[in-house]
């Protein structure tokens, strides 16, 4: 059986890391013309086949609500960074592409923000980056 209290300061010792690490990479973002939300749409949007991918794949990968996220999708369509239209094998979804504009602008940043997430994360060496990112993945395994 787990251990009550080592499973809730070990929960309480990762909420924390991804916070404080999470708080400093806002800077990241400071002098970008696209928010830390809408990278996270277009980090979903550019990894997908075709640069396209269902609103609802984009939803799940989010940490705000689906009403939100249609919002934040509309503004971006509005400031062209992505494109949206019906799904034509879902007719009350959506599918997003990122624009040529989009892609840039992500890209970009992608470049600075992979940097600034390496550099702080070079504080583990690369079987500490392994053991996390496998323990990570053990905790989101449903």
């Amino acid at each position: 059986m787990t251990d009550r209290k080592l499973a809730l300061e070990a929960w309480e010792s990762l909420f924390r890391a991804q916070h404080e690490l999470f708080t400093e990479m806002l800077s990241d973002f400071e002098h970008s013309d696209i928010t830390q939300a809408e990278y996270d749409v277009l980090l979903t949007v550019t990894r997908s086949p075709d640069m396209t991918a269902r609103l609802r794949d984009i939803t799940s990968n989010m940490l705000i609500s689906q009403p939100s996220v249609s919002r934040l999708v509309d503004r971006m369509v509005t400031r062209g960074l992505v494109a949206k239209c019906a799904d034509p094998d879902d007719g009350r979804g959506a599918l997003i592409r990122a624009t040529d504009e989009g892609a840039k602008a992500f890209r970009a940043l992608a470049t600075v923000h992979g940097r600034s997430i390496a550099d702080r994360m070079s504080r583990l060496d690369d079987d500490e980056l392994r053991a996390l990112r496998d323990l990570a993945e053990k905790l989101r395994a449903r």
